[in-house]
Order: structure tokens, then C-alpha cells, then sequence
């Protein structure tokens, strides 16, 4: 079976097309040495509200208590965060411009976009890892789905929300039901929130969410879990199946990390990735995650691009597989 999902379209392209390089750092040993002498700019390439505005928000105030300077939170959003992206990849590599990068604009959005319009993480200095997502497949509980082999044999067209294009919620749900064999067509929207409204109205039959958007719905018994694309259970929700264990390949996360521009000084992303560790060790930071569901993946940048790249390499591979085409041509 073939799913044909619709592009990014016109925004990416705009986003993208004539990205120059970063600029001359000039002086950067001096520069580095008084870094920082005013506010850092943080990037986020998604809505105000949402689950890397809020994480970016929590992780900057105790940032810049360390840093002695403040962080202002600034929301780019658009095309999966490639507008936030091209910017960044503009600004003087000084430090004083950086951005929430999200793992599925490194390696899924690239999937669905020609190669000179997709956004490349190796083409930035990676700061931090900052934490790992899970997606969970929910359904309404009036469409008696509890587990995968329900929606098979049903034997009926489903409908599932995703939370926009290029996204991890796109990618779970075509691969599962590419290998499942199930007729399903995505109805895409702009985040996490509308497409859990979607479910919980009845509007489709189900969607991929975040763990921790979906949590409280779960609970409530207002969604019914039938799986997560996590490798393995996640500790928060341990009695929801993976799609490994029901007999499918589909290991998709969201994950996060800070970002500066190619050619910023070592000494600056040193300073930078030590304020950002103080955020990581305080009790409120520590509270947030456990309460959003979230897992730490607080690495350096080589193992942070280490992960990312193998993540797009095993994408492409599986997308090539089940002949999934995602660029809507």
C-alpha cells in the first residue's frame, strides 16, 4: 500500500531557498572571553504554548541566572520549525542567537522535501541534547479500538490526525499502517492539541500524540491507548504495548536540543552548554519533566548528532521499504 502525503509546501520553500552563510566571527577569542555582555535571543520554531515553547520557557530562566544575562524567548513558528532554522542559520555566530531545534525537523521533514529545501542539524553547532518524546496511538473509546489487530480487522477505512507534515505523529502512523495493511488516511493539523480534540470529538478514528498530551485524556478514560513507538515501554506509561511487541517496525521519537550557528566559537557553546546543565540539575526543571512525561537525553552535541543522523538513516530506510512517498508528489 502506497500513502501519498501532502508536502510542506510553499512556506519551507520561502523558509529556505537562499539561506547564506553565518557571518565572520571576527575577534572570537576575545569575543568568547566577555561572553555574555547582553541578552541571548532563544529560538522556538513552534506556537506559543506548545510542548517546546513550554520546554524551552523552563529551560531558559535558570539559564540565564547562570549566565547572568537574560534569555528572551522568541516563537518562529512554521514548516516544522525550518523558519526558526533559517534564521538561526543566518544569525552572526556569536552566541547571542540560539533555538530549540526539534529532532523530527532533522530527520523526518527531510523525507518530505527536496534535498535543497530540507534543514540539516550538521550545519549548526549542537549545544545540548535536552529530552526525548514518545508518541502514544490513541483512539475515541466509541470505536471499540483497543489494540492494533482491532483496527485490522475492522476492515474499514480509518481516519487518523496527525500533528502536521513532516512530523513524528505523521511518520508512526503511516509506517504502522502501511505494514498493517490498513486503508487510513491522514487528516493533518497544527500540533499536538487540535489533534487530540479531533479524537476526542470523533472527527477521525485516531492520532499520535505525545505522551504527555495525551496523559490526562488517558486517565480520564476519554482515549483509549493502544500503543506507543517507543523502543521500549515507557516507565510512565508501563501497561500501554509497544508496536514492536505488536509486531511492528516503527521506532519513532521526538526529541529536542539547543542549537547555536555553524562557526560559533567552541568556548561560547562550552559556556552555553554549561549554563543550560545548570537548568537541567534543579528540582523545578527536574518536576517539569517528570510531569510532561519527558526523558532526559541531556548529551553533547557529537552524541546528540550521532543519534539524529542514525534516526534519519533508519527513517529513510523504513519509508523506502513500504514505499511510502511523503513529499505529496
Amino acid at each position: 500500500m502506497k500513502k501519498i502525503l501532502p508536502a510542506l509546501g510553499l512556506a519551507i520553500a520561502l523558509a529556505l531557498t537562499g539561506c547564506g552563510g553565518n557571518l565572520d566571527s571576527g575577534d572570537s577569542g576575545t569575543a568568547a572571553a566577555a561572553y555574555p555582555e547582553r541578552a541571548v535571543t532563544l529560538l522556538i520554531g513552534q506556537d506559543a504554548g506548545g510542548s517546546t515553547d513550554l520546554i524551552g520557557r523552563a529551560l531558559a530562566e535558570p539559564a540565564s541566572t547562570d549566565l547572568k544575562q537574560p534569555i528572551t524567548v522568541q516563537n518562529r513558528p512554521g514548516a516544522n520549525g525550518a523558519v526558526a532554522a533559517k534564521e538561526l542559520a543566518a544569525a552572526k555566530p556569536d552566541g547571542y542567537t540560539i533555538m530549540v531545534f526539534v529532532g523530527s525537523l532533522a530527520y523526518i521533514t527531510p523525507l518530505a522535501v527536496p534535498a535543497d529545501q530540507a534543514v540539516d542539524v550538521n550545519n549548526y553547532e549542537v549545544v545540548t541534547g535536552i529530552s526525548q518524546d514518545d508518541f502514544v496511538l490513541i483512539a475515541h473509546p466509541q470505536t471499540g479500538f483497543k489494540t492494533v489487530k482491532d483496527i485490522v480487522d475492522a476492515k474499514r477505512p480509518v481516519k487518523f490526525a496527525t500533528t502536521g507534515v513532516g512530523t513524528g505523529s505523521q511518520l508512526t502512523q503511516t509506517l504502522l499502517f502501511a505494514q498493517a495493511g490498513v486503508d487510513a488516511t491522514a487528516v493533518p493539523f497544527n500540533g499536538g492539541a487540535p489533534a487530540l480534540t479531533a479524537v476526542l470529538g470523533g472527527q477521525v478514528d485516531v492520532a499520535a500524540v505525545q505522551l504527555g498530551e495525551a496523559k490526562k485524556q488517558i486517565e480520564a478514560g476519554k482515549a483509549t491507548p493502544i500503543v506507543t513507538f517507543a523502543t521500549q515501554r515507557p516507565s510512565y506509561m508501563p501497561d500501554i504495548p509497544t508496536a514492536t511487541e505488536a509486531g511492528y517496525n516503527v521506532p519513532v521519537q521526538q526529541s529536542r536540543a539547543i542549537v547555536a550557528p555553524k562557526g560559533t566559537p567552541k568556548e561560547i557553546v562550552d559556556r552555553l552548554r554549561a549554563a543550560f546543565q545548570k537548568s537541567f540539575e534543579t528540582q523545578a526543571y527536574k518536576d517539569f519533566n517528570t510531569d510532561r512525561l519527558l526523558t532526559a537525553n541531556e548529551v553533547d552535541g557529537a552524541a546528540l548528532l550521532e543519534q539524529w543522523n542514525g534516526s534519519l538513516t533508519t527513517y529513510k530506510d523504513l519509508v523506502a521499504q513500504q514505499k511510502i512517498d511523503l513529499s505529496g508528489k
